[in-house]
């Protein structure tokens, strides 16, 4: 396929799966339809449905395209990296429609026929990996079993950024991911490393929420901060 083509096309899915993502989070999976994706896309049927099938296949896309971006900059301690990308996706969820619809979605109880599973096991694995990293780094409390922790963290998280949509529009969300953090993390995490741990959200990149590429560079701590106390 020649480069401005295949540039077009990708433009193109791009601006589909937005439009989804903007009608999703609006009415809902259930309510949703491919006429007002259509109409808020403003491409043909024919342009939707060469990328998309069905309104099923649409949604699958916002769910797999919303954590496309969760990187940050690896950390020596495994502990401190899950705060950042938890921090990261407290940060998408304010900024990025994308994710806001993903995480509608996901918790969507009238999505009959959607498999919302994914985003749920996806981020178990990512949590599970970082604690089974901490354990053998000798950040975690002797007892801690990092898939059940994990279930535990991913769940309580999802509760949170409910209440905080419903509530004040993701607009307490970094404060309550904190919170939630501070009640959390001494249960599983050796008293020596919680004194190391930077609850303070790092400086995110300017103007990322449209940008589904977006460098992470910008992630690194400032010297400036002073972390967030767990004591």
């Amino acid at each position: 396929m020649p480069q401005p083509k295949q540039d077009r096309a990708i433009r193109t899915r791009h601006t589909i799966l937005m439009a989804a993502a903007a009608v999703f989070e609006e009415r809902g999976y259930q309510a949703a339809t491919i006429s007002e994706i259509l109409t808020t896309a403003n491409v043909t049927k024919g342009a939707l449905y060469f990328h998309f099938k069905s309104k099923e296949q649409l949604a699958q896309g916002v769910l797999a395209g919303h954590d496309q971006s969760l990187t940050v900059p690896p950390q020596p301690c495994k502990t401190q990296e899950l705060i950042d990308i938890t921090m990261l996706h407290a940060h998408r969820l304010q900024t990025d429609p994308l994710v806001r619809a993903g995480a509608r979605l996901t918790l969507d109880q009238r999505a009959d026929g959607l498999d919302r599973a994914g985003p749920f096991h996806h981020w178990i694995t990512i949590v599970t990996d970082l604690l089974a990293q901490a354990q053998k780094q000798g950040e975690l409390l002797p007892h801690v079993n990092p898939t059940e922790s994990a279930h535990i963290l991913v769940g309580a998280f999802s509760g949170i950024q409910a209440m905080s949509q419903a509530t004040t529009n993701y607009q307490n969300l970094p404060a309550t991911v904190t919170a939630l953090l501070q009640h959390t993390l001494p249960t599983i995490t050796h008293p020596a490393t919680l004194t190391t741990l930077d609850l303070t959200p790092p400086t995110w990149p300017a103007a990322e929420a449209d940008d589904t590429d977006a460098d992470e560079e910008g992630t690194e701590r400032t010297a400036t901060q002073a972390p967030a106390t767990l004591n």
